[in-house]
């Protein structure tokens, strides 16, 4: 047999180009692979905005079983979705990505009761619970699988009778919007007219007394107070004790003097605010920017919150009771509320005030005290500010589950250049004229250096 050929240079030259050629692939399909297993990003925006929050991936993190995602669209929508769904799947290999177009797959679309394009739907094998997210944002999507693997209901009763603001009311000072944003992170929410029953139902995890405008009576207060002090939870709220022009309102004295024991005292007074942010909430809405190290607050870090129509707070020491946020040195306090009131920052007393303090009673119970109840209504809630974060930290917090801290809105940061006319003038001049002249001296010069 003639083997020559096995010894010639263009079998070993082969030889070698197939080596190197299998090298090569092999190289290539290994950085590939790792690359889809390894699924890295950059996020360079200046808030995150592409990222997700520590919140999600605590909550990613703690997943045992695996969970499917599953989106309904149309085929040219799924790279859009894909920006934020991969974000989950490449956080934690328990989440699974499922896209379906319902338009070429009717029928699991009609299994899974999609009613719209852009649905979206978590499966938790585990606790086989089946969520919805109603959007195509972080918030939404994390909130839904919190829901998916927690087996727990927490019910939030808003007590009625006395004036309070209403989880029905869609006006301005409402509260649909805050029962909306509750029952998408799992909480759910209902009324508790006192005035009928006077006491808390037993599947109350917590009450919130959103700012009552009469005093309660006996009986309410009691309840009020037994099912606080027996280990309970409660937000507590209050508005301005405005009067008329015969003189001042007397306020809620029975409430004052239930969270006074508590070591919280309730002044009969008026926050206002005379810094930059009463351009844009008026100087009745105190802003907020710093908050004390607390589990409610340790998250909000400068994102501002206002508060519309507020009271003061003075805590007693050694009353278990710690003070969460107070207002900056731009806001003043206004003891006379007598119509027409008169803000005057010359006579006023000067801040910064505490208007938010939180604590436990008898070692148990937890409770949340603010000096406002329209930082919470609808046209509070609707604001570019962080009110609705601060507000679902204290419901995590007072029902012991201080795991499912809010995510934090992330809005597209206003970056625009304003100039003035001087300004776009110049940038016009340089541009159209000073530019192009440069260039064309700078050529007429190399010819005639060179001619």
């Amino acid at each position: 047999m003639n083997s020559s050929w096995l010894k010639a240079r263009q079998t070993k030259y082969g030889a070698y180009l197939t080596v190197y050629i299998l090298v090569v692939l092999a190289i290539v399909a290994g950085v590939n692979w790792l690359a889809d297993q390894n699924n890295k990003s950059f996020d360079t925006t200046s808030n995150k905005r592409f990222s997700l929050s520590d919140a999600t991936k605590q909550t990613l993190n703690g997943l045992k079983n695996d969970v499917t995602i599953t989106y309904f669209d149309r085929t040219s929508q799924f790279e859009t979705a894909r920006a934020t769904l991969d974000r989950y799947h490449d956080a934690s290999k328990k989440i699974k990505l499922t896209f379906i177009d319902p338009e070429k797959k009717p029928e699991i679309a009609r299994l899974a009761h999609v009613q719209n394009f852009g649905s979206i739907f978590v499966d938790n094998e585990g606790t086989k619970k089946h969520e919805e997210a109603k959007s195509l944002t972080e918030e939404e999507i994390t909130g839904a699988i919190k829901r998916s693997t927690s087996n727990a209901v927490r019910t939030a009763c808003f007590v009625s009778g006395s004036g309070e603001s209403s989880i029905t009311d869609t006006d301005r000072e409402g509260y649909s919007r805050f029962k909306d944003l509750l029952e998408k992170n799992g909480v759910k929410t209902k009324e508790a007219p006192m005035l009928q029953k006077a006491e808390i139902a037993s599947d109350c995890t917590l009450i919130v007394i959103a700012g009552p405008t009469h005093d309660y009576i006996p009986p309410v207060r009691d309840a009020v107070k037994k099912y606080i002090e027996d280990g309970g939870k409660a937000l507590i709220m209050f508005t301005p004790a405005l009067g008329d022009k015969s003189g001042a309102a007397e306020g809620e004295p029975n409430l004052e003097k239930m969270v006074g024991d508590w070591g919280v005292t309730v002044d009969n007074d008026l926050v206002y605010d005379v810094g930059p942010y009463s351009q844009f909430f008026g100087e009745a809405a105190p802003a907020v920017i710093q908050y004390a190290s607390h589990p409610i607050t340790r998250e909000m870090g400068r994102n501002p919150t206002v508060f519309p129509l507020s009271r003061s707070l003075n805590l007693a020491s050694g009353k278990g009771m710690e003070k969460l946020f107070e207002t900056s040195d731009t806001s003043y306090m206004k003891t006379d509320l007598k119509p027409p009131i008169k803000l005057d920052p010359e006579k006023d007393k000067k801040g910064p005030f505490t208007l938010g303090a939180a604590g436990t009673v008898n070692g148990k119970a937890r409770v949340v005290i603010v000096g406002s109840a329209s930082w919470l209504a609808n046209s509070a809630i609707a604001q570019p500010v962080a009110n609705r974060d601060l507000g679902l930290n204290m419901v995590n917090w007072l029902t012991a589950d201080e795991s499912l801290i809010t995510i934090p809105t992330k809005e597209p940061e206003d970056r625009r250049i304003l100039l003035s006319r001087t300004q776009m003038n110049m940038i016009a001049l340089s541009s159209v004229i000073l530019l192009p002249l440069i260039v064309v001296l700078s050529g007429v010069a190399v010819w005639w250096k060179r001619r």
